[in-house]
């Protein structure tokens, strides 16, 4: 019986080699981060060096009859990742060469490696083993950018059908993991939000799991696009495992690719491809939420399995609304004309869907952050969101982002403590790695003086967020808790994420007049003030002034504010503050007692810990007042 043809192991060019077996491409023995159709396409090029490889062949090879993608995009896209994998130009090309309207030609020489010699290369023609391992067959599909299939490394594996999946070994136990920013493979840019929502729908999904630690989406949406390693990734992250995939729609399909890597070896552990009419995207996010967790042996409830299972069918419109919306809110939630498209979007979602729950829940949030900016009257503030929470909890009461907001409202609107306290803790056993809960959690703990549980949701933040509003939580936290060593050093972490954060340099103010560094906490008002267009800061540096015995320059600025605040009718509680710092405590109590009777929004962490009050601390109203709201001085 005549001897099989040897078995193609690799095809090296220059400092490149492609691996058939694994699917990986090295530069000197690194590998790079190419992978899905640009591989594929890659793959057929090397095959055939030296040879037009046709537009209708690569299509025949690579993007399936079945594929709902626009191919000439597609096909672009692929040749353009891979030759910045290669270095190469289209101008004036090493390696691949356009040919207009007809196809491509790898013109650089390749050597081909078979499995019996690894070192001896072999110019014989490839008899087919090549195409069959890199999947370069119709049949079969790959994770790239059509997102039609996965290529598994380690195994030779490909997928052969959407909807397949290819498990390795049984994954070992991994106890924290970062979704990366899903890849848009629609070929149009508008898609980008709706990509970015599946991304971020997925992660608040994985929070639910109460074993695993997800990292949350601000920490992880400064990596789209990156062209850092797995590796790296993970390791500035401090994970355990990664997820990465690719999202497509065309009309009322979406298909969503994941993939599941050993976030220290970049060795895939898990993969698999999702087709689902656009009605049941929710109940698709949760499914590939189900799967990771059980291939990083997560310990899933019984009531958590049935949470990520029970997700209702969605009008296709309302979620597209509902995706804008939050990624209005999330990007922008201090900018109140970004609130107000984040509201306009939710009613709209809910216009195309009433029975939409989450929507309600993102509702109840722009009314809160829009009275937070002073842009809605704290009254119909309040009675909106109550409003649309009820429905949503109706509706769904396992929404920990509902919850969240319950639990805000009761603190900051109520000033209820112990419902406040309730509805926190349910958010977060719903959803354990719902950063902002906890976030919102220490700042209240903080409030009502239960320091070590506090410092507690801080160290849990410190493991979910890397970003700017676990920064905020982190400073306002140790702000409440009237620790100064903690406040400067927790506003200047802060500050290193976005040196131009008005909050974070009057807060670092806060500590170093608290530390009596009166000197350093002029210089911080004085850029707070100015970063803040004026706004913030001017009460507190007038206070500092007075502290260093510049009284003149204080009182001139307090009057100059005085009638000012007069003009505009501010706020009872800045007349408050405006009066103490002049030293007119009667006045200063008369408004104080004004913003109680109005409860007006921030009063309770104000009067607990703002400088500017100091001097009304040793009188009797004080307390009585402080005792009204339910806090110790």
């Amino acid at each position: 019986m005549p001897s099989s043809a040897p078995r193609v192991r690799a095809l090296r060019f220059d400092n490149f080699e492609l691996d058939v077996r694994t699917g990986e491409l090295r530069k000197r023995g690194v590998r790079l981060r190419l992978q899905g159709q640009p591989l594929q396409v890659l793959a057929a090029l090397l095959n055939r060096a030296g040879d037009v490889v046709t537009r209708e062949e690569l299509r025949a090879q690579i993007w399936t009859a079945d594929t709902f993608v626009d191919f000439d995009h597609s096909l672009h896209n692929a040749i353009a990742r891979v030759r910045e994998a290669l270095g190469d130009s289209a101008e004036t090309p090493r390696y691949i060469e356009t040919l207009p309207r007809r196809g491509y030609r790898f013109i650089a020489p390749v050597d081909r490696v078979d499995v019996q010699s690894a070192t001896h290369s072999t110019q014989s023609e490839l008899p087919g083993e090549a195409h069959v391992d890199l999947g370069l067959t119709k049949s079969r599909a790959f994770l790239g950018t059509t997102i039609l299939a996965l290529l598994v490394v380690g195994s030779a594996f490909w997928l052969t059908r959407a909807g397949s999946t290819h498990r390795t070994n049984a994954a070992p136990r991994l106890n924290s993991i970062a979704v990366l920013p899903l890849e848009n493979l629609s070929g149009n840019p508008s898609e980008e939000f709706f990509v970015d929502g599946m991304t971020d729908q997925l992660i608040t999904d994985l929070a639910q799991v109460g074993s695993l630690r997800v990292i949350s989406r601000t920490s992880v949406m400064r990596y789209k696009g990156t062209k850092k390693s797995l590796p790296e990734i993970a390791r500035e992250l401090n994970v355990d495992a990664i997820v990465e995939g690719s999202v497509i729609r065309s009309g009322q399909q979406v298909r969503i690719t994941a993939q599941l890597l050993e976030a220290t070896t970049d060795h895939h552990l898990w993969a698999e491809t999702y087709d689902r009419n656009l009605g049941d995207v929710l109940k698709l996010q949760g499914e590939v939420a189900n799967a990771i967790a059980q291939q990083v042996r997560a310990q899933l409830t019984p009531q958590q399995q049935a949470e990520l299972r029970a997700a209702h069918a969605v009008n296709p419109a309302a979620y597209d609304a509902y995706l804008k919306g939050r990624l209005y809110f999330v990007n922008e939630f201090t900018d109140s004309d970004s609130l107000r498209k984040a509201q306009h979007y939710f009613q709209e979602s809910l216009q195309q869907d009433p029975n939409f729950a989450l929507a309600y829940a993102g509702l109840a949030d722009t009314y809160v952050y829009l009275a937070f900016e002073g842009a809605l009257p704290r009254d119909q503030a309040y009675r909106s969101a109550k409003e649309a929470l009820a429905k949503a909890v109706a509706l769904d009461d396992s929404i920990g982002e509902a919850h969240d907001t319950l639990g805000v409202l009761s603190s900051q609107f109520d000033w209820d403590w112990d419902n406040a306290d309730r509805e926190f803790s349910r958010a977060i056993s719903l959803a354990p790695s719902y950063s902002c809960a906890h976030e919102d959690r220490a700042t209240f703990l903080a409030l009502t003086g239960r320091r070590d549980d506090a410092l507690a949701e801080i160290a849990k933040i410190d493991q979910l967020d890397y970003g700017s509003s676990a920064a905020y939580a982190e400073s306002t936290t140790y702000y409440e808790l009237r620790d100064y060593p903690g406040l400067i050093e927790a506003s200047r972490r802060g500050l290193l994420l976005d040196p131009k954060d008005w909050y974070q340099h009057y807060i670092l103010g806060v500590g170093y007049e608290g530390t009596g560094k009166l000197q350093e906490a002029i210089s911080e008002y004085q850029k707070a003030i100015a970063m803040s267009g004026g706004s913030g800061g001017v009460v507190a540096i007038a206070h500092a002034y007075s502290a260093v015995g510049r009284k003149a320059k204080a009182e001139k600025i307090l009057r100059d504010l005085e009638r000012k605040s007069k003009e505009t009718s501010a706020s009872p509680y800045t007349m408050a503050t405006i009066y103490a710092g002049l030293g007119e405590n009667d006045k200063a109590f008369e408004f104080l007692e004004k913003a109680y009777s109005q409860k007006s929004l921030g009063i309770p962490s104000s009067l607990s810990s703002d400088l500017v009050l100091e001097s009304l601390r040793p009188d009797p109203r004080f307390q009585n007042l402080l005792g009204r709201i339910g806090l110790k001085n």
